[in-house]
């Protein structure tokens, strides 16, 4: 318990108040189109979808994987107090957010892919965030509610289980993972954001995919590329300055032609 706030309560509500607050962040700087990977222009002209909408549809999201979450720990609940009896190490903690990004990883690419090669579910599903062609922070969830349950709901209580972590540990695997989610989707490149340090996963990498030659590319989300690398879905691409001012992510030549 934190400020009398339980450790459970925490965990379902940190990471939506990080989402919004991280997106106002971008939102902040939204405008300086020294740093954007698409225009103003383009980002109003391409997007096929009015921003209201993809409020509504991210809160609808939320509040899917707050009952979710409110779920789970009601039924590991017997579980965790024996956890949160013992005294874990910072290894235990390392070892279980490294097995948490792995797990949501491995079931969010094999899971976005299929949902690119199974044509049903693009068209009637997936394609709705793929309405947000130029992307932008708060539109990180923005997705069909079939699919915020399938990817990102279970995907997150699959990591949390798997992982035998505690809700206190949650707070900040999920916050975590809420703040990457959105930065891979804010279409910006910000000088010494180190996300683009550490990370091969970033904005830039995920703008290809979102643009029609990439769709069948990039489909790792939201931590490592290795399931591209090893599945032959990686594309490679070369980050431009853009004439105006800007970046424009452009993939290989040998991959756009592919």
């Amino acid at each position: 318990m934190v400020f009398g706030v339980s450790d459970e309560l925490l965990g379902t509500f940190a990471p939506i108040v990080v989402y919004w607050a991280y997106s106002g962040f971008y939102i902040l700087f939204g405008s300086f189109e020294n740093y954007r990977l698409h225009t103003k222009v383009e980002e109003d002209e391409k997007n096929l979808v009015p921003k209201t909408d993809v409020v509504k549809g991210v809160l609808l999201q939320q509040a899917v994987q707050a009952l979710v979450a409110t779920l789970l720990f009601a039924v590991t609940g017997n579980d965790v107090e024996a956890a949160t009896g013992q005294q874990l190490s910072l290894i235990v903690l390392a070892r279980q957010f490294s097995v948490a990004m792995v797990v949501l990883d491995t079931w969010q690419y094999f899971m976005h892919r299929y949902m690119h090669h199974n044509k049903f579910l693009y068209r009637h599903i997936h394609s709705q965030h793929h309405k947000l062609v130029v992307p932008y922070a708060f539109g990180a969830l923005y997705n069909h509610p079939l699919e915020g349950l399938l990817l990102d709901t279970i995907g997150g209580a699959l990591s949390f289980l798997l992982s035998g972590m505690s809700p206190r540990a949650s707070i900040f695997f999920f916050s975590f993972a809420t703040i990457k989610t959105v930065d891979d989707h804010c279409g910006l490149w910000l000088p010494g954001n180190l996300f683009h340090v550490f990370f091969r996963n970033n904005s830039a990498y995920h703008d290809i995919h979102h643009q029609l030659y990439g769709t069948k590319y990039n489909f790792s989300q939201p931590f490592f590329v290795m399931w591209d690398r090893i599945l032959g879905t990686y594309m490679p691409y070369s980050l431009e300055k853009r004439a105006g001012g800007g970046f424009e992510a452009r993939p290989t030549k040998e991959c756009k032609n592919n």
